[in-house]
């Protein structure tokens, strides 16, 4: 039998009456000085934090990542410094748009972002089950999560939002066309692969430098609810992606995934077909092969979920020496976003938090703040340079210099160049899916299409139209035909 513990207020004074509040006579009415009522209401009121905009339903796990291969010709970062060194992880998964209370089994892209506690500091590789995403730059972003939320009129899911939106915005085709094939609707977080998805940079020990792509392949192999089954779960068992990681990692079949790489040399980012920055786009394995680098493995879940799960917060602009940034427009973007975003939610000092801090040495002339419950620097000075604590800049970690493309500022036109939307996902629908999931493929889009309600609904289904005949005409004519849309007025507009 565990040891009695004697209930307290917040300070610590002794709660003699817990379920019953003080009153005038059995009767009541209540006294304002019951202190313990108003402090258990008060804090109950307060007990939620504002909900993620995105991402906000999700589990999470620790674990360890293991180094399997070197990859130190291509970075110095101490994280892959040896094969067979271990490093503590935390890992996030979630759905994108629901909100907390919404099913597991949406059809929806899938975070996966895991935090490495390195001993040069935190690294946090957020991403998703996808390898892109629908839109290139982040002004495009508020947008674009809008039309996935709820319509500011009736409150309810719009699939004409949706879809005008993705119509409007053909760079999304790639991405839009993974979220309508079996990819969509996953089963559970196991069955699924992770993407780093951005490019980011590597630089070595002789101050090389190197595009990387980042892959996490689930080593349980793909699994996939189809749409019916994904629709069935969603009454059944909407959290059933939490349950399934919670159950299998505490009876032990603790899930597993092959970290590897891509790389790219800067010679070749210089001439490469596609923009290597544009997070629409894939690097084709066959030109870039994915190399293997370690293993990580999800083995404990958090003892409690708020404490740890819901206070977690990644962010991209959290690298460690040998690893860097790229141009990339949105993961520039999200560098600036991603911690605003967490201290706007949990509050300045979220980095204090357990789940997010550091484990090794923390020095700075940061204080104060909401919620400082770390010592806030003691009597140390709160400034640099002082004759006092001994504070230095570590020239060792000085970031490594390098030319830009160009010195020219200007806002570009997106259209432009790089507007190539199509090549890609047609290869990804034509010579990646089987016969099945090219039918599974067709008839998602078809149902989420028939959707498409209001005065503008044939321009805008025949708008998205126009985007899958140019991507493929298999899949064209496949959606086309199944929502009844006379295809010759579709080819007078492919011809204008």
């Amino acid at each position: 039998m565990s040891e009695k513990k004697k209930i307290t207020t917040n300070s610590g004074c002794p709660v003699n009456h817990y379920q019953d509040s003080q009153s005038v006579g059995e009767k009541g009415p209540l006294l304002l000085q019951d202190f313990f009522l108003h402090e258990k209401l008060a804090q109950f009121n307060r007990e939620r934090i504002p909900e993620r905009i995105v991402h906000a339903k999700g589990t999470g796990a620790y674990g360890k990542f293991t180094v399997t291969h070197d990859i130190s010709r291509f970075t110095r970062a101490k994280i892959f410094s040896e094969i067979g060194k271990e490093t503590k992880v935390f890992t996030r998964f979630s759905t994108v748009g629901g909100e907390k209370g919404s099913a597991d089994t949406e059809r929806d892209p899938r975070g996966f972002a895991v935090k490495f506690y390195t001993e040069d500091g935190i690294w946090d590789l957020t991403g998703n089950n996808t390898p892109v995403f629908f839109i290139k730059d982040p002004k495009k972003f508020p947008d674009f999560i809008h039309t996935q939320k709820r319509d500011p009129k009736t409150n309810c899911k719009s699939p004409t939002m949706v879809w005008d939106y993705w119509s409007l915005n053909p760079e999304s085709l790639h991405q839009v066309l993974i979220l309508m094939s079996d990819r969509g609707t996953p089963d559970g977080y196991r069955h699924m692969n992770g993407y780093g998805s951005h490019t980011f940079s590597l630089v070595n020990k002789n101050n090389e430098r190197f595009y990387v792509k980042f892959h996490y392949k689930t080593m349980q192999g793909i699994k996939s609810f189809t749409d019916s089954q994904a629709e069935e779960l969603k009454g059944k068992d909407p959290d059933y992606a939490q349950r399934d990681l919670v159950e299998a990692i505490e009876r032990g079949d603790f899930p597993k995934y092959a970290l590897k790489i891509q790389v790219m040399t800067l010679e070749q980012a210089a001439t490469f077909r596609w923009n290597p920055f544009d997070l629409t786009k894939v690097w084709p394995h066959a030109d870039f092969p994915l190399m293997d680098v370690g293993i990580i493995e999800l083995n404990k879940i958090p003892d409690n979920y708020f404490q740890d799960v819901e206070q977690a917060a990644f962010a991209p602009s959290n690298v460690v020496d040998g690893i860097g940034f790229s141009p990339d427009k949105m993961l520039q973007g999200r560098l600036l976003a991603y911690p605003d975003a967490h201290r706007y939610r949990i509050g300045v000092n979220f980095e204090s938090l357990p789940v997010n801090k550091c484990p090794y040495s923390v020095h700075n002339y940061h204080r104060d703040g909401a919620m400082r419950s770390d010592g806030n620097g003691g009597s140390s000075p709160n400034y640099f340079p002082n004759s006092f604590d001994g504070g230095y800049e570590d020239e060792k970690y000085t970031g490594l210099a390098y030319d830009l493309d160009s010195n020219r500022v200007a806002y570009y036109d997106r259209n432009a160049n790089d507007d190539d939307h199509y090549t890609q996902p047609g290869e990804l629908f034509e010579k990646t899916m089987n016969a099945r999931e090219k039918e599974n493929t067709i008839n998602n889009i078809i149902g989420a299409m028939r959707g498409i309600s209001g005065p503008k609904k044939d321009e805008i289904i025949n708008r998205q139209l126009c985007h899958w005949f140019r991507a493929s005409t298999q899949l064209g004519m496949g959606i086309a035909k199944g929502l009844g849309v006379d295809v010759s007025e579709i080819q007078k507009q492919l011809e204008k």
